[in-house]
């Protein structure tokens, strides 16, 4: 099992713990490094990701197991000096972990699906506040631009002489 020695647990849950532990230390990266309302958004994201790395913690000792524990660092692809940079991060950790929840969405256990639904829910719901775009559904194709609808137009009708 990956992230978590739990005889019992779901394996998913391993990985979804592994990343909320790397979604905590992201954020507290980034809300050292921004300001104002910026700041304030990624605080509470930090808030919502511990709350959930220490319900999944709690869920795995449940079970019987041994949860993981974090790293003392984390490598993150930039490390934020611009508000854009820090929204880039934002989005980047968001999505990562729910890829990471789409996992555990494939459980047996029907209350970890819902779990995993919400969690999605909530890492979506944060990502486009931050930045207000929808990217494809990890695993789904990209979504493409609608084609324009083609309108016919009317042609003059030919003159007899022609």
């Amino acid at each position: 099992m990956r992230g978590s020695s739990a005889a019992g647990a779901d394996p998913g849950l391993g990985t979804v713990l592994a990343a909320e532990h790397a979604a905590v230390y992201a954020y507290g990266v980034i809300a050292a490094r921004t300001t104002g309302r910026l700041r304030a958004a990624t605080t509470t994201a930090y808030n919502a990701h511990r709350a959930r790395r220490d319900r999944l913690r709690a869920m795995v000792v449940a079970a019987g197991g041994t949860p993981a524990e974090p790293k003392a660092a984390y490598e993150l692809p930039v490390t934020p000096s611009s508000a854009g940079q820090a929204v880039e991060l934002a989005v980047l950790v968001e999505r990562g972990v729910t890829g990471a929840y789409l996992e555990l969405a494939a459980s047996a256990d029907p209350a970890l699906r819902e779990m995993a639904a919400l969690a999605m829910q909530e890492c979506a719901v944060r990502s486009y506040a931050l930045r207000p775009e929808i990217e494809a559904f990890p695993g789904m194709p990209p979504r493409t631009a609608p084609e324009p609808a083609v309108t016919p137009t009317a042609t003059p009708a030919a003159s007899p002489s022609q």
